[in-house]
């Protein structure tokens, strides 16, 4: 796992224990950076899971992220707490879309009860449906590099 001290000679640099701890750990939302059939960049809130060195992401096959991300096979991706001590990992990495169903549907089972608590909700429900269905598409994002920042102790 490369890992890049964001703020050099400012907080201090996470390691390598700490930052998947952070992305393990985190309910935070990673905003995803991707560029439109414009050029233009845009940002994706959306929900994770950090497994295997890899980050994985649940969106409609149909959404501006999934086309954006899946045209140009390369993202930007952010998690930072913005509640004091502030700290956060970044990064860029490639990213494709995985296709096995039974598969997909345990990813995006992890992502919601990491948010949600559990799979008894409509939300939960409705996503899995989704993926069933061939509507929503699993993400899996592999990073380059990490580029962390932390300003506690």
């Amino acid at each position: 796992m490369k890992i890049i001290n964001a703020i050099p000679g400012l907080g201090q640099l996470l390691t390598e224990q700490q930052v998947r701890e952070f992305l393990g750990k985190s309910r935070l939302n990673l905003q995803l950076g991707t560029i439109d059939e414009k050029g233009e960049p845009n940002i994706h809130p959306i929900w994770y899971i950090f497994e295997n060195d890899k980050l994985y992401i649940v969106t409609p096959k149909k959404s501006k992220k999934a086309n954006n991300a899946l045209r140009q096979k390369t993202v930007y991706f952010s998690i930072d707490d913005e509640s004091f001590p502030y700290k956060g990992v970044k990064g860029k990495g490639n990213i494709k879309s995985l296709d096995d169903i039974n598969s997909n549907i345990k990813i995006a089972e992890k992502i919601i009860t990491k948010y949600m608590g559990s799979l008894e909700n409509d939300i939960g429900r409705w996503i899995i449906n989704e993926i069933r269905q061939g509507n929503e598409a699993v993400l899996e994002i592999t990073p380059k590099f990490f580029s962390a920042w932390s300003f506690g102790n």
